[in-house]
């Protein structure tokens, strides 16, 4: 039973419906009453999201991630589901696979459902496949970076200066032959990433080797190969540094199969603090990266833009710290916290 039958079979217009729906104090008692005890007998259920379009609100909003399976995209989405719930919202999650023709059709599916605001973590979009999102003027945040300026407020840290720390840690420990397993193209951050490193070499004096350098998908099969073509080589490294955690439990694999020891034959050093990062053996070094905290203030950023009329570019850069295992060597693992 729709609406207008509902008005029928109580003798009243649709708006009286309408307004018992949304205004039920402006509807006379016995009005009232007599609608909603036939929505009651119909077991009437109010079409939510179409009312939302009356009123130019959907309680919606949309979340695109390059794969849910990551546990770094899923800690993510764990912190902007606590603020949506918080605010009585839905979130529509879709996953484009690292699609970018998927990942178009998402917007363009979200913006014809009216959702009230976007958020797209890791993108490498450009900005015109926005286009059916910004032409329909909902308000979008970017969450983790992105491959391109699109001059839409964003949340992320300073991977740049993460990479370069994680490398200048295992300097300062005291290894020279550094080698780097980077994420390929899927990561919009691996870019930055890969300047960090080169950054830390040229700062200690140390010359950037080309061979030291591997590109891999974020697999951990991919950069178990990789680090297996690394330990292959004439002059093989004593370190290397992994640019994301899930791939350095391949890279630790690589290592062990080889029969050598982590961290006194090769130290190793991950990116994201993952929870796995704290169980393998020996327990992972890495970037600790505040996953959860770029979901929450990337929803509380969009959340911002729904309910005020601010439009201005805004960008939030969150801290990063060393969580220091076992894993690269150093001795009095001062950061192994849990």
């Amino acid at each position: 039973m729709n609406i207008r039958e509902i008005a029928k079979a109580a003798g009243v217009s649709v708006a009286t419906v309408s307004r018992v729906l949304n205004h039920p104090e402006t509807v006379a008692e016995n009005t009232k009453k007599k609608v909603q005890r036939i929505m009651e007998e119909e077991e009437y259920t109010p079409n939510w999201f179409a009312r939302g379009l009356n009123f130019a609100n959907t309680n919606t909003i949309g979340l695109v991630i390059p794969q849910l399976v990551d546990p770094v995209y899923s800690e993510i989405v764990k912190g902007v589901e606590d603020v949506a719930t918080r605010k009585g919202y839905i979130i529509f999650l879709c996953d484009f696979a690292n699609d970018q023709t998927l990942e178009k059709m998402y917007f363009e599916q979200l913006a014809r459902r009216r959702i009230d605001g976007l958020i797209a973590v890791s993108t490498r979009a450009e900005s015109k496949i926005f286009d059916t999102v910004t032409e329909n003027n909902i308000p979008i945040v970017l969450v983790g970076g992105s491959s391109h300026d699109l001059g839409f407020s964003m949340v992320k840290v300073n991977y740049r200066e993460a990479a370069a720390d994680a490398t200048r840690h295992l300097i300062n420990i005291g290894y020279r032959k550094i080698a780097m397993i980077c994420s390929d193209h899927t990561d919009p951050n691996s870019e930055e990433k890969l300047q960090g490193y080169r950054l830390a070499l040229h700062e200690a004096g140390i010359l950037f080797r080309e061979e030291y350098l591997k590109i891999a998908e974020d697999k951990m099969e991919t950069a178990y190969l990789a680090a297996k073509k690394l330990l292959e080589i004439e002059e093989p490294p004593e370190a290397m540094f992994v640019a994301t955690d899930n791939m350095a439990i391949g890279v630790m694999d690589a290592v062990k199969d080889k029969d050598l020891k982590i961290p006194e034959d090769v130290a190793i050093v991950g990116f994201d603090n993952i929870q796995i990062s704290k169980m393998v053996e020996p327990r992972l070094t890495t970037v600790d990266i505040p996953l959860h905290k770029l979901g929450v203030y990337g929803a509380r950023l969009l959340f911002d833009l729904i309910e005020s009329d601010v439009s201005e570019k805004q960008q939030i850069v969150l801290q990063t710290k060393m969580k220091i295992r076992k894993s690269c060597g150093h001795k009095e693992r001062i950061g192994e916290l849990f």
